[in-house]
């Protein structure tokens, strides 16, 4: 009898193992999640998936190894990121802007964008503003690869809000970026095939020694000049909308 009950015991410890049970298996979807998020993330930000473009679940399932559910997560977690347009009992596209929603876009980013950056100016460290100066350069030497210089944008920019204290502010304005990330793709094209990125490069420059001098009023001036050009240049180009 004792014999019996120890080999039951090892039998259902066993079986434990094997089987995660609920809580294993939420993780384990958890864990799925995140990866495709962060794979279709990347996806959608490098252009691979461009605006409007139909995201079918079950190719993602497929080329993941997962079942559906972790993918339906997945499209759930970059549509709060502004990225994936979900559509009940239809599908997820690419989030897809028109030439108006561009212009609005933007309009928020002239006002939003420097309140954050007046709210981080004074937790900006030494090593925050070298590491805008490095962006700054790897920018300026990118020398017509688009997407290098968007990473390097992307990142200068974030990493000069990055000192606010957390908040809505900074939840939004990253939605805004990944939303309009296609269209600031387009606008470097443009701009580097018309003039090149001199103009941008300078502002750049002149954001960042504001931000060494402490001056939120100058910064402030900066980057509204800044996201107001990009938009009065993509309201030329309607093309890139349709």
């Amino acid at each position: 009898m004792t014999a019996g009950r120890r080999g039951a015991g090892t039998s259902t410890a066993s079986a434990n193992q094997a089987d995660p049970g609920p809580a294993g298996g939420a993780a384990t979807a958890a864990v799925a999640s995140h990866r495709i998020a962060d794979t279709l993330r990347t996806a959608i930000l490098d252009g691979s998936y461009r605006p409007g473009m139909r995201i079918r679940q079950e190719d993602i399932a497929a080329r993941s190894g997962a079942s559906r559910i972790p993918v339906r997560e997945a499209l759930r977690m970059l549509q709060a990121e502004g990225l994936v347009t979900l559509v009940a009992n239809s599908g997820a596209w690419v989030a897809r802007l028109t030439l108006a929603e561009c212009a609005e876009l933007y309009q928020v980013r002239e006002r939003l964008e420097p309140l954050l950056l007046r709210a981080s100016v004074p937790g900006l460290d030494d090593a925050a503003l070298d590491r805008m100066a490095g962006l700054a350069g790897a920018m300026e030497r990118a020398d017509g690869d688009v997407g290098a210089f968007l990473r390097a944008d992307r990142e200068f920019h974030l990493t000069s809000y990055a000192a606010a204290p957390p908040g809505e502010t900074s939840k939004i304005i990253g939605r805004l970026w990944n939303t309009s990330q296609h269209y600031r793709r387009e606008f470097t094209k443009l701009a580097a095939h018309r003039d090149g990125l001199g103009v941008t490069h300078l502002e750049h420059r002149l954001l960042l020694d504001c931000l060494r001098r402490g001056d939120a009023d100058d910064a402030e001036r900066v980057l509204v000049m800044h996201v107001r050009r990009t938009r009065l240049e993509l309201s030329r180009h309607p093309e890139i909308f349709g």
